[in-house]
């Protein structure tokens, strides 16, 4: 588990994506969240073909938005470790720029054959979010952080 976690904080710093601590607080258990919903992000160009990170948004508790991480190619269907979490923005504007989250899901993490998610943040309404996700294949992990998107 050190690994994974110290794998992940170097995904993380690699990808530019900024963690605070602190001022993030975890999503509130009842939201209710899934991996459908108006799309409004979908990117699968930094996983080399072998995953898919999306985002979802629905009007439901002051906006929620939704991310999955899907297994594509090689991995579709075959058991690895893949992760996904997603964060509120402090920021309304700036899509792809980095994220000062204030809101954060629970992360998942776990040994998938298909997708790691849904996780979700509530309150996204005229905010922006920012998702990270990845597979760990053949030794590496393939990972895309989304920056700010539905500014």
């Amino acid at each position: 588990m050190r690994r994974i976690a110290k794998t992940v904080g170097s995904v993380l710093a690699v990808l530019g994506v900024v963690l605070t601590t602190g001022a993030v607080t975890a999503a509130p258990a009842s939201a209710a969240v899934s991996c459908s919903g108006t799309k409004t992000y979908d990117n699968s160009s930094g996983a080399s073909g072998l995953g898919e990170l999306t985002i979802y948004y629905n009007s439901a508790d002051g906006g929620t938005n939704s991310a999955c991480f899907y297994h594509r190619g090689a991995t579709y269907g075959v058991a690895a470790e893949t992760y996904v979490v997603i964060e509120r923005c402090v920021e309304t504007s700036g899509e792809g720029l980095p994220c000062t989250a204030d809101r954060s899901s629970s992360p998942d993490l776990g040994v998938y054959k298909y997708h790691a998610g849904p996780r979700g943040v509530t309150g996204t309404a005229n905010r922006c979010v920012a998702a990270v996700g990845w597979v760990y294949w053949g030794g590496r992990y393939y990972a895309i952080a989304s920056g700010r998107q539905g500014c």
